[in-house]
């Protein structure tokens, strides 16, 4: 077990929340994972959200979360990173355990999306493209990995069929996640004739609009392994983030998420371990052509090999592997802000060995990867069962 651990998890069922505002939904996580962990205050509040002031009117998310969940008084404060803010949020929290600034820290993501019409969100999503050069030309992110699909599929001769098995294993993994928002199988001839939104990009290739919150508690490992119930603790071995240019025309090829290469190779370097070792990844899966190019770019595949994984059977629960194992973005849902934190919890049940129907067997080390905008922001974490 690494220098923190994650000693708390928490998850609400990812949906159409009306009836509760973004705070109370964050509140409702934070307490569920302090009753998990069995800790009544923690040292910090780090609020993983992209959106709440374009879409909710409010900011100041740091005092107002801890107010909601009876911490108010408590250092609290949000972090932005695009879709990658959770995770990003996580980063900052281990590593102020780790250093001693402080003994433990929970992190919640929360978002809440579906409140306002689809062109709102479409345009606060785009918020995390290059204004000036990509959004200012009507590009919006279903656009942007349009854009990606296309010259991958030109690039290496790939198919759109390619890409089904991405889609109907993430939905089959839904199935055994009660929190999951889209609990159904999707066949590869569905996937065939979904609705196009942005050639080639179809309605089934990208993850739903919904509203969701998650909160894990991170403590120091003396504290982890000092506690009752310090089997559950679940180590965090590396959580490293890296960055690329945001507008996808500034990268010399497209085709090759950078950051995901970085985040994902200095996290498998700090971590000590190999690609291998990985019993099973939490993939940001937003959209299909993503799931693709950041396994390639983690070095699971060679460029242009990556739909070869889902085309074998690798990325199924049984197979070396398994992503998206309780539905990833797709199936669970994408409330962006809070994503990055529910890859956590999930990888944590997995860990814990309460992953339910969706367990994967004998899981040991997990690897989460959190991606914000086009892969501008790319936070890695790998995790540890504890012994």
């Amino acid at each position: 077990m690494g220098g923190s651990a994650i000693i708390g998890a928490a998850e609400l069922p990812v949906g159409e929340h009306w009836m509760k505002s973004l705070a109370e939904l964050a509140a409702d996580a934070v307490r569920a994972a302090l009753r998990d962990a069995g800790l009544d205050r923690p040292d910090a509040l780090f609020v993983g959200n992209m959106l709440s002031g374009e879409l909710t009117a409010q900011q100041h998310l740091g005092a107002l979360v801890a107010d909601h969940a009876g911490l108010a008084g408590i250092e609290a404060v949000r972090v932005e990173a695009a879709c990658a803010s959770g995770a990003a949020a996580l980063r900052i929290a281990s590593a102020m355990v780790e250093a001693g600034v402080l003994d433990t820290a929970i992190v919640v993501g929360v978002e809440k999306m579906t409140d306002r019409s689809g062109p709102d969100v479409t345009a606060a999503l785009a918020s995390a493209a290059d204004a000036d050069f990509e959004v200012d030309q009507g590009l919006s992110f279903v656009a942007l990995n349009a854009l990606l699909m296309r010259r991958y599929m030109h690039e290496y001769g790939v198919s759109h069929a390619a890409f089904a098995p991405f889609v109907t294993n993430a939905h089959e993994n839904a199935l055994g996640n009660e929190n999951a928002m889209l609990r159904f199988r999707v066949s590869a001839e569905a996937f065939g004739e979904a609705k196009m939104i942005a050639d080639p990009v179809n309605l089934l290739d990208s993850a739903p609009i919904c509203d969701g919150a998650a909160a894990v508690v991170v403590a120091s490992r003396q504290r982890a392994e000092g506690r009752r119930g310090a089997s559950r603790a679940v180590g965090i071995r590396a959580c490293v983030s890296a960055t690329d240019t945001v507008a996808l025309h500034d990268r010399s090829d497209p085709l090759r998420l950078a950051a995901v290469a970085r985040s994902a190779g200095r996290a498998f370097e700090t971590a000590g371990i190999g690609r291998d070792d990985i019993d099973l990844l939490e993939a940001h899966d937003a959209f299909s052509i993503m799931t693709v190019l950041s396994l390639e770019a983690s070095g699971f595949a060679p460029g242009g090999a990556g739909t070869h994984l889902g085309e074998s059977g690798v990325i199924a629960r049984g197979g070396s592997l398994p992503i998206s194992t309780l539905g990833g973005l797709k199936a669970r849902g994408h409330p962006v802000g809070a994503t990055g934190v529910y890859q956590i919890v999930e990888a944590v049940r997995q860990l814990r060995g309460e992953a339910g129907p969706a367990q994967v067997a004998n899981a040991r080390l997990a690897m989460a990867q959190n991606i914000g905008g086009s892969a501008a922001t790319v936070v890695t974490t790998i995790l540890e069962a504890a012994d």
